[in-house]
């Protein structure tokens, strides 16, 4: 684990309605790791407080298939979180990221970002609106998938 600078904080989307001076605040509690290709940042079914943000290389979102295989969901690039919901609500996560490449990423764990609802209920607010806003984005394109799949089987709107 390695330190994090403020201005890659700034640089994030979790930093991108945040003060300099709360960047820096919220740099001495994330930190950051390196992985190399094939690792896993996360596996399937584990369950986790951190959200992870891409700073170098692309990870994968991945299933494993009955054969053993893994099919790719999502790749994730720098600047892309990971573990939106884990760190929202504590669930499990429902599929594996692994490394590409040499990769980085940095994560912050939800009890440390609680620890400035005291002494900076503003910061705290405006990362968890970055992460909401990055869940809609999420949801957004699944609901927009969802309707080309939708007209596909169906064969409606002529487009098929």
């Amino acid at each position: 684990m390695s330190f994090v600078s403020a201005e890659t904080i700034k640089k994030s989307p979790l930093g991108s309605e945040l003060s300099d001076a709360q960047a820096a605040s919220l740099a001495d509690v994330v930190s950051a790791e390196g992985l190399e290709r094939g690792m896993f940042l996360i596996e399937e079914g584990q369950k986790d407080d951190q959200i992870y943000v891409v700073t170098m290389g692309s990870l994968e979102v991945v299933k494993p298939t009955a054969g053993g295989d893994w099919i790719t969901l999502q790749v994730m690039r720098e600047g892309d979180m990971i573990g939106e919901l884990g760190f929202i609500d504590g669930v499990e996560h429902t599929a594996g990221v692994r490394a590409l490449g040499n990769c980085e990423v940095f994560m912050l764990s939800r009890a440390e970002l609680e620890k400035f609802l005291k002494t900076d209920p503003e910061l705290v607010y405006h990362v968890m609106r970055s992460i909401m806003r990055t869940v809609h984005k999420i949801l957004r394109r699944m609901n927009q998938q969802y309707v080309e799949l939708n007209n596909y089987i169906n064969k409606t709107h002529g487009r098929y």
